[in-house]
């Protein structure tokens, strides 16, 4: 065969293999949008004005307003939560609860949650799910400030001790559950930020009745005459009535996640595995690390909160107005920069680093008060923007560490040993602030900050010694877990990767470090008991793959690569 009849058939042979991959790509795109038609049916059939941004899973809007519910839902919990602070003069003068009286209120909230916080994950991973554990445990909220309410309306302390500990049977598994779901939603590049947003609405919640409690009892004190314990009793009951909007949140929030699950065919949030009350036993040595680092570090700033405003006026000659102010900057401040801290965080990754930053920071703050008489603005202002920086870096390495089914029991550890370190150092705080003054006091808690470091220090060796996902920007987790699903594939096929689209490849943005594990022995899983999920398409396989799509708020994966499994072939 000549040169030219050679070039000639090999030209024939492209021209059909260009024919051939063309008539591939216009069936492709005719099943796409077959496909788009189809979820736009099953859209309109799910109700909710059908297929608009509002109730569309797929759409950046609809993933807003769950992000909009998720906040609101411990909203009413973080103002109750706080009401005999903002209105202890009353409760003394008013109902004659003090010192040990007064704090026994705060008491029976944290002890409980010794227990309840882990107790609360377990149920929502193994008995409930996130949607129905989240709906209990805000009507315990509810109820709790009811009967709180009721107690100081019949001026009966017995009855205001049992709402108390009602209220905290429900409030920190109230956290939990929304700290499960936007793990579910948002795990991604972008979780850094939303666990910012969550947690300034939590603060928003703690200073609006900080802020409020005391005008409000001036405005209506005229109606009530000297009937001073019906007074605070329908005061209180103005934050049953915020609580009981937060439980609605849950129901329309339990409603919008049960009908993304079923259009994109996912697991509920915290639920489809089988875990063991043993499992914590074999949680990561970095998970431990990570727990340690959470009470070290939050045992140092809420006792200091609660102790502040005395320490400020004694040391610093402040006024009542002032030392208030400057005890509330950790909260004011902590509303705004978190989100900011949290983007800070997404885009550059690296939540090790920040974390660390963050401790070193509070550090200063305390070095600055204790042995300086700087104004303590300076101080405050210092210790709010470390707050943020270390809630927006430490709470989400969670999810990085831990596989999503054991989120729930993860997070209820966390607050655990957090309410724990609280009940405890908070105790000790006291005694040392009455007995040994507030400069012994600075430096316990600069002590704690101390450990905290050793630990951060420890779990940054043991982050490199296993790859270093903890502390990698966006781009290099993008790659490991890119390379690591790349590598299940070519392992279990032993021939050429499956997944070699680039908008599949799009979608492991959204993989975390624990999902990517969890990939590999779901696939293996399926492999063992015969169904090849090239051909069988299985169910865990792209129930995966579309949970990492869901997830990512940048809206980066090819609508066409969730909708139509075949592209996976």
């Amino acid at each position: 065969m000549s040169d030219d009849e050679q070039l000639l058939d090999a030209s024939s042979v492209a021209a059909e293999q260009v024919a051939t991959e063309d008539e591939d790509v216009l069936k492709t795109k005719e099943g796409a949008g077959s496909n788009e038609d189809e979820i736009d049916e099953e859209l309109t059939d799910f109700g909710c004005l059908g297929s608009s941004a509002a109730c569309n899973p797929f759409k950046k809007f609809h993933r807003f307003l769950i992000l909009v519910l998720i906040c609101l839902l411990s909203f009413g919990s973080y103002y109750c939560y706080d009401n005999p602070a903002a209105l202890a003069p009353q409760f003394k003068n008013d109902l004659g609860l003090m010192g040990g009286d007064y704090m026994l209120l705060y008491s029976l909230y944290s002890w409980p949650n010794v227990f309840l916080c882990f107790i609360g994950g377990y149920l929502i991973d193994k008995v409930f799910g996130v949607r129905l554990g989240a709906f209990l445990f805000g009507l315990m909220v509810t109820i709790g400030q009811l009967i709180f309410a009721a107690g100081a309306y019949l001026n009966n302390r017995n009855v205001m001790y049992v709402g108390r500990f009602v209220f905290g049977l429900g409030g920190e598994n109230l956290a939990v559950a929304g700290n499960t779901y936007i793990v579910s939603w948002f795990a991604g590049k972008e979780i850094n930020m939303v666990f910012g947003i969550n947690l300034s609405f939590s603060r928003i919640g703690s200073t609006v009745g900080m802020v409020t409690l005391a005008p409000f009892y001036k405005a209506i004190a005229p109606y009530f005459g000297d009937n001073k314990p019906h007074l605070m009793g329908s005061l209180l009951l103005f934050g049953a009535l915020l609580c009981l909007f937060s439980l609605l949140c849950s129901v329309i929030l339990a409603a919008l996640d049960k009908r993304a699950t079923k259009i994109l065919k996912k697991t509920a949030s915290g639920t489809g595995e089988t875990i063991k009350l043993s499992d914590i036993t074999r949680f990561s040595t970095a998970t431990w690390l990570i727990f340690m680092i959470c009470v070290t570090y939050y045992v140092a700033i809420f006792p200091f909160v609660s102790l502040g405003k005395l320490f400020y006026e004694q040391k610093f000659g402040l006024n009542q107005a002032q030392a208030g102010i400057c005890n509330s900057l950790i909260y004011f401040i902590g509303a705004g920069a978190s989100p900011i801290a949290g983007l800070m965080v997404d885009y550059t990754g690296r939540n090790v680093s920040w974390l660390l930053t963050s401790i070193i920071m509070t550090l200063g703050a305390y070095g600055l008060l204790a042995f300086t008489f700087l104004h303590p603005y300076v101080a405050a202002v210092i210790m709010a923007l470390a707050y943020s920086i270390c809630a927006s870096s430490l709470w989400p390495m969670v999810s990085l560490v831990v596989p999503e089914y054991q989120l729930g029991t993860a997070y209820g550890m966390m607050q655990s040993i957090q309410n724990l370190g609280l009940a405890l150092v908070g105790y000790a705080a006291g005694i040392v602030s009455a007995q040994y003054g507030y400069f012994m006091l600075s430096l316990m808690f600069m002590l704690w900050l101390a450990l905290s470091t050793v630990s951060i220090v420890l779990l940054w060796a043991w982050d490199a010694g296993n790859g270093g996902y903890l502390n990698a920007s966006p781009s290099r987790r993008k790659e490991m877990d890119e390379e690591e699903v790349q590598s299940i594939m070519e392992e279990s096929e032993g021939r050429r990767p499956l997944i070699s689209d680039s908008s599949v490849l799009d979608i492991s943005t959204s993989f975390r470090a624990a999902t990517a594990r969890e990939l590999r022995r779901k696939y293996r899983t399926s492999i063992e008991h015969g169904a090849h999920p090239q051909h069988s398409q299985s169910a865990e396989f792209h129930r995966s793959i579309a949970e990492g799509a869901s997830i990512n708020l940048g809206m980066s994966y090819n609508f066409t690569s969730v909708a139509n499994p075949s592209i996976l072939k």
